[in-house]
């Protein structure tokens, strides 16, 4: 009899592992909220191409994606702006969330994946601290292992039992919420896809990007806005972006995107989370699909090479390990320069763009991230003027370096009392 497995939600990792499980020989099914007609957001969105052959996922047809814009960071004054140039091999593409989640499910049913839609999943059913399925709002659902995809929120890994460790809500500044819109457009934009730093006095992050039929619209902020607010605040956007119009032709949502580290501990016995529900987005910008598909592919080699069938904590160990070193250590250094964007005055941050102190290799950031350079950090502390911009960057290059032993240091195998000191540990650099 094969060994059952539940997706608890309908993240693209989730999805995307599920395929490879149900292809190897496992009974996999996919429990989520939302209808088949729903899944994904009706605006677009970028990834990495090479991620997809990570998560063993077929390539879309080159009619539904396209090459991703280069990105013109601006600054609170408008008036120094850093364009980053996309090389020519850059496999960023841009896809609709529907397109792409349509290539998801079709690609899963194909492997023998079952589908339960509208599905609302309460929290998880657990045997003492062992996770054996989830608790739906009509049944309870028992498995071998349950891979948590529920998103930002899972209600399965906040119910998990405290002795696990396992963080279950986000800290102040973790978090952006998010209205994201596509536009009417008006002409055509000068800069394609320009991203703001503190836009218009508020903390965070917004873009406005010019498309053929579109201009598409984000604002982030760490602290909540109504939908009221959000339609207010555009109107800071048409001061320089004449091509933005008035009318809103799709999306109009609010959302909540993790913009942290991820995840410290992501697995227990019979538990292992994936996507946003392990905070595996992108820092600062939020994007987190390619990550997911990297997380899958790693994530379904390790319960398949799983000869105890047990799919515990210590069998599963090895999918948080291989997962921080390729991809979750990058992120982390992501996570560290977020931290400082609430630290920061705008005066500040204009400082930096108008006196170089910022460059395009400072802030180059693609669908695999960007590697804060310590050593250009310390060339920028020794010729800036202002005492807490650079008390701020001096720290960073500590924190940096406190990380790069941490991450040296991870345990290679699991041992609830060593991983939850080292979990620790690695949480107190992004306080």
């Amino acid at each position: 009899m094969s060994k059952r497995i539940i997706i608890a939600g309908g993240g693209h990792g989730g999805i995307a592992a599920a395929a490879i499980l149900a292809r190897a020989g496992f009974d996999v099914t996919v429990y989520e909220k939302n209808s088949r007609a729903d899944m994904g957001y009706d605006w677009p969105d970028t990834f990495d191409l090479d991620s997809l052959k990570a998560a063993q996922l077929p390539l879309p047809d080159k009619s539904t994606y396209k090459k991703s814009t280069n990105i013109t960071f601006v600054p609170p004054s408008e008036n120094t702006i850093i364009t980053q140039d996309l090389p020519p091999e850059e496999l960023t593409v841009k896809m609709e969330r529907k397109d792409l989640y349509r290539l998801l499910i079709e690609n899963a049913e194909d492997a023998g994946v079952k589908f339960k839609f509208k599905a609302q999943i309460n929290a998880p059913l657990l045997a003492g601290d062992r996770v054996i399925g989830i608790k739906t709002a009509k049944k309870d659902q028992y498995a071998d292992l349950v891979i948590d995809a529920c998103g930002c929120n899972s209600v399965i890994r906040k119910g998990l039992p405290d002795c696990l460790a396992i963080q279950k809500e986000t800290e102040a500044n973790e978090k952006f919420y998010v209205y994201r819109a596509l536009y009417e457009k008006k002409q055509e934009a000068f800069h394609k896809y320009k991203v703001y730093l503190i836009p218009n006095g508020r903390m965070g992050i917004g873009w406005v990007i010019g498309d053929k039929c579109y201009t598409d619209i984000l604002l982030g902020e760490f602290e909540p806005f109504s939908l009221e607010e959000a339609k207010e605040r555009v109107e800071f956007f048409k001061k320089n972006n004449p091509a933005l119009g008035d009318k809103v032709l799709r999306g109009g949502h609010m959302a909540e995107i993790p913009v942290r580290q991820n995840l410290a501990i992501m697995v227990a016995d019979g538990y292992a989370a994936i996507g946003d529900s392990a905070f595996m987005t992108m820092p600062l910008i939020g994007s987190g699909i390619s990550n997911s598909f990297k997380a899958a592919g790693i994530l379904a080699d390790v319960i398949i090479s799983d000869k105890t069938e047990t799919y515990s904590a210590e069998t599963l160990w090895d999918y948080e390990l291989r997962y921080f070193r390729e991809v979750g250590f990058t992120m982390a250094k992501m996570a560290l320069v977020r931290c400082l964007l609430p630290k920061l005055t705008a005066e500040e941050i204009d400082n930096a763009f108008d006196n170089q102190l910022l460059t395009i290799d400072d802030l180059a950031i693609s669908s695999n991230g960007f590697q804060p350079d310590a050593s250009l950090i310390k060339k920028a502390v020794a010729v800036i003027k202002d005492r807490n911009l650079s008390t701020l960057l001096a720290n960073l290059v500590t924190d940096l370096g406190r990380l790069s032993s941490i991450s040296s240091k991870i345990p290679e195998h699991y041992c609830r009392k060593e991983v939850t000191e080292w979990a620790e540990r690695y949480n107190e650099i992004f306080e």
